[in-house]
Formats: structure tokens, sequence, C-alpha cells
């Protein structure tokens, strides 16, 4: 297996040797994370995909890092900061696409997926890149308003997949954000699938399960 040479920092477990046709699973963390986090998830990520985990640019602390810096409102608005956000956006679509190109993965078996902050950068790029990628995973996350006018035209979006869960109980990134995604996403040509579960800001066996099965459907079509 080869070293990839990717613009993020990262950490890979490649497929089952015997994987005729790899598929490849990007993720990226939240907040004040690093790319240990969602890579624990590789032991349950199904055995065709690639997983590559990826470290946000922007260092917050030690082992602590984001894909851009925000602020809350005391209305609750969130504001960012958009050029780190813009800047982060491209370097995911490099990695993306290089780590493609370099494992030899064509762009309709790659997903794209990420929990919470990570999340907004999965959807966004399924959203303004969709010929990178079949498709995004979007855990406890948000639509970002900043990115939209950015987006590809629609019929791009014909046949790509999307799976959105959160939270009911959600302290972070409210319940509402994740219908907010559910409604913009049922105006685009894309197949959908929307979960909630009986949790925080946080991942359970349940989702994670549920989440995993998604991505064995996907690799068996």
């Amino acid at each position: 297996m080869p070293n990839l040479d990717l613009p993020l920092s990262h950490l890979h477990r490649p497929p089952a040797a015997s994987t005729p046709q790899p598929w490849l699973l990007v993720l990226m963390h939240g907040v004040g994370s690093n790319e240990d986090d969602l890579f624990g998830l590789a032991r349950f990520v199904p055995a065709p995909f690639h997983v590559l985990s990826l470290r946000a640019p922007y260092r917050m602390g030690p082992n602590a890092n984001a894909w851009f810096e925000f602020t809350v409102e005391p209305d609750g608005r969130r504001s960012i900061n958009e050029p780190q956000e813009i800047a982060s956006r491209a370097l995911v679509a490099q990695t993306v696409e290089s780590a493609a190109r370099q494992l030899g993965v064509p762009a309709d078996r790659v997903v794209a997926g990420g929990f919470s902050q990570g999340g907004i950068m999965a959807l966004t790029l399924l959203l303004t890149r969709p010929a990178a990628l079949h498709g995004a995973l979007v855990l406890h996350s948000r639509l970002l308003p900043q990115a939209l006018p950015q987006s590809a035209p629609a019929a791009e979006l014909t046949g790509k997949q999307l799976w959105v869960s959160h939270g009911v109980q959600d302290n972070v990134i409210a319940l509402s954000s994740a219908h907010a995604i559910r409604d913009h996403a049922g105006g685009l040509p894309l197949a959908l699938t929307y979960r909630e579960y009986q949790s925080m800001h946080e991942l359970r066996p349940d989702e994670v399960q549920d989440a995993m099965a998604w991505l064995q459907g996907l690799a068996s079509k």
C-alpha cells in the first residue's frame, strides 16, 4: 500500500486485501479534536473501504484542531472565520481528490464523512464539488449558509447519496440544524437517508451501526 502524499496530516487504514474494487471513506473530526478521534471508527467501517482520517489545519492547542474558527453570538447565531473555511474547503477537496487518485479509487466510490464541524466540511464538499465523490456521511452537523452560493447546479447531485443523523438531545448543535439539512436536501435530486437518535452531541453504538450499514449498502450495489 503506497504512502500517501497529501496536503493534510492523516491516518490510513487500507481495505481488506481481497477487495477487488475498493472504496474510500474520508473522515473529518469536530472542533478541538484530531485525526485519532474518528479513526476509532475504522474497526467498524466495512472491509471494502480505505479509511482516511484527516487532521484539520488550524491548531487550537495540543492535539486540538479546527477546520475554521467561529463564535456564537448572544442570540445564538454563529459567526465563522470565512477565509479559514474557504481555505479548509480547498484543502479538503485537494486531499480527497489526491487520495482517490493515489489509491486508484474512482470518484463514484468515494464518500466524505464527518462529525460536527467535520460534517460541515463533508456536506459542503458534496454540495460544491459533487463530481469528486459519491456521497457524504454527515453526523450531528449543520448546513453552512456561507458556502451555499458556491453550490454546484442541482442536476450535478443526481444519484448522489447523503446520510444525515443527529441526536434529539444534542446540546451543541440543535436538532433544528439537522432539520435544515434535511429540508435543503429534500429539494435536491439526491438520495437522502435521515435518522434521529436518543443522544446528545455524541456517537452511540446504534447510530454507528446504522451508519456503517448504510456504507455497506453503498459498497454492495
